[in-house]
């Protein structure tokens, strides 16, 4: 799903291009980065994977952007969001690459992305965090974010049980 870029005081958020590929799989796949995404970390590059996330600028349920620098244009992370149905709700995501951690960051993208939902019309916006993640939930309550449920999932590829919270921001 292709957007105009969404702007905030310090980043572009920007769709994602095939040029993004491996920036984005070096923080998912990075283990201290990675660890409350729901895929594995893999101790060797994996190809085909990449393969299939050079195309997500080109997805049509998820919009995939790349936050950047608004002075350097230097990339800061990555977000998407996806739309229900009824276009009522924005489920939104956020990760920021460790070098840039606590300068806030994942709170400017994920206001953002909040702020492009209402924006379009949107009534809330969920954020799913997990439990462990206590920079990311902090992300979430800043934002505006309540609880509202809790759920679990086996990480991909491990037997580890993740927990998450559900946040909802009522725009």
């Amino acid at each position: 799903m292709k957007i105009e870029p969404i702007e905030t005081s310090r980043l572009t958020l920007r769709g994602f291009t095939k040029d993004d590929a491996l920036w984005a799989y070096s923080i998912w796949n990075d283990p201290e980065m990675g660890k409350y995404l729901p895929d594995e970390a893999k101790e060797q590059i994996d190809y085909e994977y990449i393969k299939k996330l050079e195309v997500l600028g080109e997805d049509e349920e998820c919009c995939y952007l790349i936050p950047v620098l608004k002075d350097s244009q230097e990339r800061v992370g990555t977000c998407s969001f996806m739309i229900s149905e009824d276009k009522k709700t924005y489920d939104i995501a956020y990760c920021i690459h460790k070098d840039l951690w606590n300068n806030g960051y994942a709170t400017e993208t994920a206001q953002g992305l909040i702020n492009y939902a209402r924006r379009q019309g949107a009534e809330k916006v969920t954020i799913f965090v997990s439990q462990g993640n206590i920079a990311s939930n902090r992300v979430a309550v800043k934002c505006g974010g309540i609880i509202v449920g809790e759920n679990s999932y086996k990480k991909r590829g491990t037997d580890l049980t993740m927990k998450d919270y559900k946040y909802e921001v009522i725009l």
